[in-house]
């Protein structure tokens, strides 16, 4: 079967998956360009995606020479329909999460809640029409932005157990931090939810795994959800 190569060029890392149809096959990671490069030369993809926040596109896209290469961009025909005012300023990765959660959960109301450097809230109704959402700090964010804007605050990490009454000044913090963004959570997926009836709560990005047990209710943790949707996004536009 025919290999597609999907690649998510982000601010810090790369992130390459290898598809045969809708099914995953290989995930790898990458630090830099050079190293992405090196891994695919040797390889013969059929088709191949790319979404990048960065400015090397060109330099990757060349590498390939007889593939058929896809930019994931706001021009891009897709199996959803963008009601977002302003796409030319809609993340990549928000739109590519909610195109795979059509994939994973079609005809559904889908929330997709990305954890990474910000907290992404994006609504997709059952019609398949992405409405937009909301972008709020993520987690080391905003353990940064307590050190960076305060005198004495430290610059704290997470920790799985946070008591809810902090006891020191470290884990009042903690407890700000991390249960406050529980209860965002919690808070927006109850607001949702009253006005998306039989909402599909879907979770991803790299600090998933942080509030996927925290989190009440039924959570579908997806932690490649936006490699899902550039390779639904490849597929819809591949030559048949």
């Amino acid at each position: 079967m025919n290999q597609n190569l999907c690649i998510d060029i982000g601010n810090t890392l790369i992130k390459a998956a290898v598809f045969e149809g809708y099914e995953l096959k290989e995930k790898k990671v990458f630090e830099n360009h050079e190293a992405l490069i090196s891994w695919f030369l040797d390889k013969n993809f059929s088709n191949v995606i790319i979404s990048s926040v960065r400015a090397n596109e060109p330099e990757i896209q060349n590498a390939f020479s007889a593939s058929h290469i896809v930019m994931f961009n706001p021009g891009l025909s897709i199996p959803v329909k963008n009601s977002y005012r302003t796409p030319q300023t809609l993340g990549k990765d928000r739109l590519a999460s909610v195109v795979g959660a059509t994939s994973v959960f079609p005809g559904q109301n889908c929330l997709v809640i990305d954890a990474g450097t910000c907290i992404t809230f994006d609504l997709i109704t059952s019609e398949g029409e992405y409405l937009g959402g909301a972008i709020s700090p993520g987690l080391l964010m905003r353990f940064k932005a307590l050190n960076y804007f305060t005198a004495k605050l430290p610059l704290l990490t997470p920790e799985m157990n946070t008591p809810v009454v902090g006891y020191d000044t470290g884990s009042s913090i903690r407890s700000g931090v991390q249960n406050g963004m529980v209860y965002e959570i919690q808070g927006v997926i109850e607001k949702y939810g009253q006005l998306y009836p039989g909402l599909i709560v879907i979770l991803c990005g790299g600090d998933s795994s942080f509030f996927e047990s925290k989190i009440k209710g039924t959570i579908f943790a997806f932690p490649d959800l936006v490699l899902i949707g550039l390779n639904h996004s490849l597929l819809y536009n591949a030559p048949k």
